[in-house]
């Protein structure tokens, strides 16, 4: 198959894809994607690889008597997007009667998004961005002990344009960073692995999103943490207070209010794929979610977080709306064709990983908003417990109810006071008892904006960066155990 030699300007694409549209058909849109992506890793010393990619192509949808369809093309020249329709339009027309009828959508604003401005990488050279990453890695090697050692960074430059054919355009821009270390440390048969943040420090942005996460600082720490969990003793077991680090809160977020609000799983999308959601339509606006102290947004205006947008891949405007406030349950994460569907209003969230995926109900930026704690105030009243931070396991059934976590490390409290480091620190729970449970949340000053760069969902498999930001929070009478438990 032919294609263009260069992605098309705007004007170019709208051309052609007026011009290809079929006779008889309600409403079309195509979204254009084209991206670029570069991978750098040092490992024990050692220079990987560097991998980059660039990917362009175009998803067409058409909607016709009541139904719709949607068919993905790399051939961007006139043919290719005429194809595309025609085949989006047969399948409209082959569903309507058979489907859910849902109205198309009134595309006419015209908008843009750009990641924020900040030191762009274009002002690195690739030579200098590897040799940052040697002298990061290099610093990671304190001790014999330490067998496993890498830092990387991940970049990406997506640009998107969505054209409808009743006069709809949006063009976002986004900047995407992915720093990440590791430093494992091993002694007779044990071994532990301390890591910069899991895979939470990332954001929007060029080089600045290294200064925001303090990665060319980090490594002596992680060095010495690794080592640290060697000879620490390991995590107590009981029922007590749980104090949970902002990169630890990402997981909890994500796992235990982010997959089950999203509606398609609530109206059974997810169910032979990853599973329903102990959700129900029926529970918006009563069902308590968590303690009064629990309030939760949908915010992609966040400057710098992940997965912030001015409309999603459906073209919906985003806006930031509460999902959970004073623990009360108010709204899903559910796009513009759910929300027809459920009768429910929802958010801006429909989208997709790329080109050649039609937009599903995906989280965002779902954060935590702060309390009027200090993290002094926290620790405080807890006169029994562990302060767990960095997630390394997760377990959660297919309700996204009952869930089991593993945390990297871990520090005693006792009487209000941190005590020493404790190793393989796990917790267990049920969803909506644990977030009942939440006692205290901490303040500004602890609040921190991070992410998930992988989140995967649907069928075809889609993987996803969300946002997730949160303060420090407390949790009581939670189960928590050891490895050995």
């Amino acid at each position: 198959m032919a294609t263009m030699t260069g992605p098309p300007s705007i004007d170019d694409l709208r051309h052609r894809f007026l011009g290809a549209l079929p006779v008889g058909i309600d409403e079309a849109t195509i979204r254009f994607v084209d991206e670029e992506c570069e991978w750098l890793m040092v490992r024990r010393g050692t220079v990987e690889p560097v991998h980059s990619s660039l990917d362009a192509g175009a998803m067409v949808t058409v909607w016709s008597n009541g139904g719709s369809g949607f068919a993905a093309t790399a051939d961007l020249r006139p043919e290719g997007i005429r194809a595309a329709l025609a085949e989006a339009a047969w399948w409209a027309n082959a569903v309507a009667g058979h489907a859910i009828a849902v109205d198309p959508p009134a595309l006419t604003d015209r908008g843009s998004y750009h990641s924020p401005a900040g030191l762009p990488w274009a002002a690195t050279t690739l030579g200098g961005r590897i040799e940052l990453l040697r002298t990061v890695e290099a610093q990671l090697d304190i001790d014999p002990r330490i067998v496993e050692r890498r830092a990387s960074i991940g970049r990406r430059h997506v640009r998107s344009v969505l054209l409808a054919a009743s006069g709809g355009q949006i063009e976002q821009t986004f900047e995407f960073t992915y720093p990440s270390m590791a430093a494992t440390a091993a002694s007779g048969g044990d071994a532990q692995t301390r890591t910069y943040g899991g895979s939470a420090y990332c954001g929007q942005g060029g080089v600045d999103v290294l200064d925001r996460f303090g990665f060319c600082d980090a490594a002596p720490t992680i060095a010495a943490e690794a080592i640290a969990l060697l000879e620490a003793p390991n995590c107590p077991t009981g029922t007590m207070d749980l104090v949970v680090a902002p990169d630890q809160m990402v997981l909890q977020i994500h796992e235990s209010i982010g997959h089950p609000l999203e509606l398609d799983r609530i109206l059974g999308d997810e169910r032979n794929y990853a599973g329903t959601s102990f959700v129900t339509r029926e529970m918006f606006g009563s069902f308590r979610y968590g303690s009064d102290l629990l309030n939760v947004t949908f915010d992609p205006t966040v400057e710098g977080q992940l997965a912030s947008y001015a409309f999603d891949d459906d073209g919906s405007p985003a806006t930031r709306q509460y999902l959970i406030r004073d623990g009360v349950l108010l709204r899903p994460l559910g796009g513009s064709t759910s929300q027809a569907r459920a009768g429910l209003s929802g958010v801006a969230n429909s989208r997709a990983s790329s080109w050649n995926r039609p937009p599903i109900d995906r989280m965002a930026n779902l954060n935590i908003e702060p309390g009027t704690s200090t993290v002094a105030e926290l620790l405080a009243g807890v006169e029994n417990g562990v302060f767990v931070h960095t997630n390394n396991s997760w377990s959660i059934d297919d309700s996204r109810n009952k869930f089991q976590f593993g945390c990297e490390l871990g520090r005693v409290i006792r009487d209000g006071e941190v005590g020493e480091i404790v190793r393989n620190p796990n917790y267990r729970g049920v969803s909506s008892t644990f977030w009942r449970n939440l006692s205290g949340v901490g303040d500004a000053d602890s609040f921190a904006v991070l992410g998930t760069p992988n989140c995967g969902k649907g069928e075809l498999n889609q993987m996803v960066g969300t946002g997730h930001a949160s303060p420090v929070c407390r949790f009581s009478e939670v189960e928590v155990f050891g490895a050995d438990e």
